[in-house]
């Protein structure tokens, strides 16, 4: 099995569960040394216990920074067992071994968590002893057991009294791999806050960390593995931190798809609804009520919001609640549900209902990460609003005051479309989304074809410029009045031309939404 466990050495900054894992170890026999806070917590509870100065001969200094950083102590965690080299040198200088750690480290993710927090409270809460001890013990894991998160102490203590105080290789092993983690992710989150604090988004080298929420029963596919991790930072307002207050668990593409919806529906003040299918909106609308903007997320498009994700920026109230139970949806999310409004929607077994919290327009820069074969593509979160005083009105026609209402909504949804993307919308709803096209015109012709009549006095969102003329002509054909896009092409006067020629106002901004 490996070495018999008589001497643990504990010093931990969550003592969650610990006096009585520390309690179970007295009773079968072993020797305790501990430090600071934990020492005396053990003590008050009537565990005996050694403390660190006892067996350095060195007193805790430089309020506490220093006291286990000690031969005596690195030295009965790193001795090879089997070596009569290092056997003799710890009699030598009257050192003894350790054969259990259990360490937890100063709290720096919750420090900086704290909206007050400062530098120089940050820079205090990086442990150095900590992960020194736990390093060392890991990697001597052939004869020590290491202990860094307290689910593991029922395993640890059940092995040791059915093995006569042994711990399994095998359980050594994974042991020794999650300290590892825990001290690579630790150090991780410190590299990204020092990164931050100098403002260098993009350093030599990228260290993240991501700690998993659940397994997934697959990712895009059945015959894909897949699972769900999340910042250790909590982000109010985001999927990682929702609260799912009733359904099935959340699959890979459902995370993926309500991420999306998230993104677009925070964009609004007024209340608001988004539909979303395979991360592209099927349906967007916003109205003086929820209830209201949900009629005109559905009316949108009624076909595609089958099966789909639904985002909500107000609480879900019951009348609106009784209009969502009528459709097969996979999500509905929301800052809140209505008591009310939960009892009709738990009605359906397997709806997911996710709670979110206050939701908020990003106005942090939070990187985005793509994965590519072998690499990495890191960017700013695409965060920038338009401000309507920046727009050029390029055409002879200004648009109406319903006009440029109207275009700034479609502008707020077409941001969140794959490239191509073009959408039409007209009093406040999505009439028309066409997402991921080849080329322009085609993206054009989908969002048309798709809101029929409705295109009649609608105004068209793009997310890039026109390289010629084709998509307003498009646009013209079907009764469009009012277009927005970034311009910026060499044949911009093309369009311009076009526009006016059909009485169309354009008007650009200046700014390009490539999603990919």
């Amino acid at each position: 099995m490996g070495t018999q466990i008589k001497r643990a050495l504990i010093s931990v900054s969550d003592k969650t569960g610990i006096v009585e894992f520390a309690r179970e170890l007295e009773s079968l026999g072993v020797e305790i040394i501990s430090t600071g806070g934990t020492k005396n917590l053990l003590k008050e509870a009537g565990i005996k216990v050694i403390g660190i100065s006892e067996v350095t001969g060195f007193p805790e200094i430089l309020d506490g920074r220093v006291k286990t950083l000690h031969p005596r102590i690195h030295s009965g965690l790193l001795a090879v067992r089997d070596s009569e080299a290092h056997q003799a040198q710890l009699q030598e200088h009257n050192i003894q071994p350790i054969d259990l750690v259990v360490v937890n480290l100063y709290p720096f993710a919750q420090t900086i968590a704290k909206p007050d927090v400062t530098y120089i409270d940050a820079i205090e809460n990086i442990d150095i002893g900590g992960p020194s001890m736990l390093r060392a013990a890991a990697k001597n894991h052939a004869y020590l057991t290491v202990l860094v998160d307290q689910s593991d102490y029922a395993e640890v203590l059940e092995q040791m009294k059915l093995n006569k105080g042994e711990v399994s290789e095998e359980t050594r092993r994974r042991l020794a791999a999650k300290v590892f983690r825990h001290t690579a992710a630790y150090d991780s989150l410190i590299a990204q806050y020092l990164s931050e604090q100098l403002e260098e988004a993009t350093p030599e080298k990228l260290s993240i960390t991501f700690e998993k929420v659940q397994d997934l029963r697959y990712g895009e596919n059945p015959h894909q593995k897949a699972a769900f991790y999340r910042l250790p930072l909590h982000i109010p307002g985001t999927i990682a931190h929702a609260e799912q207050l009733h359904g099935k668990e959340l699959s890979y593409n459902n995370i993926n798809d309500a991420d999306a919806a998230l993104a677009i529906v925070k964009e609004f003040t007024e209340p608001a609804v988004v539909a979303v299918k395979h991360t592209n909106p099927c349906g967007v609308g916003i109205g003086s009520s929820i209830e209201e903007a949900y009629d005109k997320a559905y009316s949108a498009d009624p076909v595609s919001i089958f099966g789909g994700i639904i985002a909500a920026n107000r609480v879900i109230d019951r009348p609106t609640s009784l209009k969502m139970s009528e459709l097969f949806l996979e999500i509905i999310m929301a800052p809140d549900f209505t008591a009310d409004a939960l009892e009709v929607l738990t009605q359906k077994k397997n709806l997911r209902l996710l709670k979110l919290g206050e939701l908020k327009l990003e106005t942090t820069t939070h990187l985005r990460y793509q994965s590519v074969a072998g690499g990495l593509l890191v960017q700013d979160q695409d965060i920038k609003a338009l401000n309507k005083e920046e727009v050029q009105v390029v055409t002879d026609r200004e648009p109406t005051s319903e006009e440029w209402e109207q275009l700034l909504f479609a502008w707020k949804v077409v941001k969140h479309v794959k490239s191509n993307a073009i959408v039409l919308a007209k009093d406040s709803q999505t009439v028309g989304v066409g997402a991921g096209q080849m080329n322009r015109v085609g993206s054009a012709k989908i969002a048309i074809e798709q809101a029929g009549e409705k295109s009649q006095g609608s105004v068209l969102a793009s997310d890039a410029f026109f390289p010629m003329p084709d998509t307003l002509e498009e646009a013209a054909k079907a009764g469009v009045t009012a277009i927005i896009q970034p311009g910026g092409s060499i044949k911009d006067q093309d369009s311009i031309d076009a526009a006016n020629k059909h009485g169309i106002t354009m008007v650009f901004t200046g700014v390009r939404h490539f999603k990919h």
